[in-house]
């Protein structure tokens, strides 16, 4: 097996990035100097000026708040410009890498080990190393779900997402040849394991998005209409045997408070994390909001309190979009989506199956998870906008069959 010369700064972002250190920390942020210098000397084109001036009017209405704890803005600061130095790095990688695809493939291998190695973890003492355990909701108490490596399933999920999107399509248009009672336990398990609600129900209504969205082009091919069949099939089978048989488990209870509003987690991460935001913000910091790193230092009561019961407490707000709203205001929460949208019309997202699919599932996601300087989001949202994968482009004849 070949080895990219990048894989290793790869498997340290997807296995290893947290492990070790404080909640908040990477270690591509702290190799985002490296990763600086080698894009000056790749580009050789300033990157940092550019991004601190579009920061700029935020940075000093900001600092004028009498109430703004400047050495923590300083230091969240200094985070989201590391994060964005290791995103602008992914994307110089992805422009020059020669094939990708083969560095997903590495991954969807080591991962699948990984994932039967927690399996047998998951029996021993020693069990906390690669599963999360914490209560899964209201009635649930002490369940046990994957992390492997990193610091929670949520993320962990979110970060199998381009791989696992990548793969499947390539599946259903025929394009790889591995078998598919060997690939698809491989892209499966992971989500299987890590019970992540918010990443799998973003991850099928973006599938189903994509599908409306070209019906007539898709349903022509013979095995994604299958799939279309089985996946139906499969949903209205399984759910009335749950539904009848298996309610009181702990994944039914899971069901059962997430659609009567009884989840905390699942609240915590939609209407909980916009009346937070909205608490945050009031009238004077409506419009550019409370500053970086400055709900730690306001909000960590009241959070704490009325919202997040957990011994590992963090005052966070567990949303990307109302993180930025109480971050950078109405001002920033709207440049957010206009941005997104100015790049999907922009880069024609469209005009490319896989783009298309993690651009939806990362669009609706952001509104149900997440957090401003989450890297896992944002590679995803340099896939979605970089038109590296051409064998999904729409108007390319897929191969009619292995």
């Amino acid at each position: 097996m070949k080895i990219n010369k990048y894989f290793p700064f790869v498997f340290v972002y997807f296995f290893l990035n947290t492990t070790g250190l404080p909640i908040g920390l990477t270690y591509t942020a702290l190799l985002a100097p490296l990763f600086y210098v080698w894009i000056l000397l790749t580009r050789k084109k300033e990157i940092l000026l550019p991004f601190i001036v579009a920061l700029a009017p935020f940075i000093i209405i900001q600092l004028l708040y009498p109430d703004v704890v400047r050495r923590v803005y300083f230091i969240s600061l200094l985070n989201l410009l590391l994060v964005y130095i290791f995103c602008h790095a992914v994307y110089i990688f992805l422009k020059i890498s020669k094939d990708p695809g083969y560095v997903f493939k590495q991954l969807l291998v080591i991962n699948f080990i990984f994932c039967l190695v927690a399996i047998v973890f998951y029996f021993t003492p020693w069990y906390q190393i690669l599963w999360y355990e914490k209560d899964l909701t209201s009635g649930v108490k002490v369940f046990r779900r994957l992390k492997l490596l990193t610091y929670e399933p949520s993320y962990y999920a979110t970060l199998f997402t381009p791989i696992f999107c990548f793969f499947f399509l390539q599946y259903l248009f025929r394009q790889n040849k591995t078998r598919g009672w060997k690939l698809l336990p491989m892209l499966f398990l992971p989500y299987l394991l890590s019970v992540s609600f918010g990443v799998t129900a973003a991850l099928l209504i973006s599938a189903v998005l994509v599908y409306l969205i070209y019906f007539v082009r898709l349903t022509s091919k013979r095995r994604v209409f299958h799939w279309v069949i089985f996946a139906g099939s499969f949903s209205a089978i399984a759910g009335s045997i749950f539904y009848f048989f298996f309610r009181e488990t702990p994944i039914g209870l899971r069901f059962a408070n997430i659609f009567s509003g009884q989840d905390l987690s699942g609240r915590a991460r939609t209407f909980d994390s916009f009346s937070i935001a909205n608490r945050l913000i009031s009238e004077d910091h409506k419009w550019f909001g409370i500053g970086l790193g400055q709900i730690k230092i306001k909000a960590a009561d009241f959070i704490q309190q009325q919202y997040f019961f957990t011994h590992q407490f963090i005052p966070t707000i567990p949303n990307a979009v109302a993180e930025t709203w109480a971050v950078f205001g109405w001002t920033g929460m709207l440049l957010r989506i206009l941005i997104e949208i100015v790049l999907f019309f922009h880069t024609k997202v469209w005009t490319n199956y896989y783009r298309l699919w993690l651009f939806l599932f990362i669009f609706i996601y952001q509104f149900t998870g997440s957090f401003i300087t989450n890297v896992a989001e944002y590679v995803i949202w340099i896939l979605a906008f970089t038109n590296i994968f051409a064998q999904f482009n729409v108007k390319t004849k897929m191969p009619s069959s292995q």
